[in-house]
């Protein structure tokens, strides 16, 4: 089965209850099995410009690609294959552009984004970040963070100055280590991970996780799996009860069906012997 078929994708994306506009952008291409979400910062609307500059840069360099070529194609040169290669590039050149708008336009001076995005391909997603936004997975009932945040707070608990439970009142929350566009170079952190059928995928801004906790994230999600679009819009209304101190954006994919790239028996054979 493609990925088409095999993935349920949904959206919402809000400005919550404090902020006059949305910073946030998000995008995603059912066909080619592509999510990417961008959490923006800068004064007045330059926040809103990068976001939105990396959403478009990423999903114009690699939904074309993959209309064309295979997601498991490995480059001649690095070996790489061809999913982590289009994710890394694509921020890059995402990165790029922002960081010359920045440059070139006083009002946008000193503007970024974070970013989260995913290429879900060949039973495997490959998970692509920069910053603070983040991809949670739920899988039977077990809530997991599969990216690590670039953030002060998360250099403070890993290096033992702070626990978990004390950085959700720090106040340091909101900086970030890395973010897309405020250098002329950017290193996005790449995995590939494993997908079975029945997991469910959110991508998130900070906007999400900052005011909801993860225990109740995780009973939305288990609740609400029979009803995608339903679980988006509570996600969403439990940060705006909770405060909505940020903008909220949230991209759900359900796995429902298996979609293995199917392999010449050449290919099958090499990979036996591997």
């Amino acid at each position: 089965m493609g990925v088409l078929t095999a993935l349920e994708i949904v959206s919402q994306t809000h400005s919550g209850m404090v902020r006059s506009h949305n910073e946030d952008s998000v995008g995603f291409e059912s066909a080619c099995g592509l999510v990417v979400l961008a959490d923006g910062m800068g004064g007045y609307n330059a926040g809103e410009v990068a976001s939105g500059i990396a959403v478009s840069v990423v999903n114009a360099e690699i939904s074309p690609r993959l209309q064309t070529a295979n997601a498991i194609d490995c480059d001649e040169v690095s070996g790489e294959e061809l999913a982590v290669l289009l994710l890394r590039d694509s921020i890059q050149k995402a990165n790029l552009s922002i960081f010359h708008a920045a440059h070139s336009k006083p009002q946008y001076a000193g503007m970024g984004t974070t970013i989260v995005s995913g290429v879900f391909y060949d039973n495997r997603v490959a998970v692509a970040h920069v910053g603070d936004s983040r991809l949670y997975r739920l899988r039977g009932d077990a809530l997991e963070i599969v990216t690590r945040d670039h953030s002060l707070l998360q250099e403070q608990i890993d290096a033992g100055v702070i626990t978990v439970a004390d950085a959700r009142s720090s106040q340091n929350k909101n900086l970030v280590t890395r973010a897309v566009g405020i250098d002329a170079k950017v290193t996005a952190e790449i995995h590939v991970h494993d997908v079975l059928i029945g997991d469910i995928y959110l991508f998130c801004s900070d906007g999400l996780n900052d005011m909801v906790e993860d225990d109740d994230i995780q009973s939305v999600l288990y609740a609400m799996q029979g009803n995608l679009p339903l679980a988006a819009e509570q996600l969403v209304q439990m940060a705006n009860d909770n405060g909505g101190r940020d903008n909220i954006s949230v991209i759900l994919v359900k796995v429902k069906a298996d979609f293995a790239t199917p392999r010449s028996w050449l290919a099958k054979l090499l990979g036996y012997f591997k």
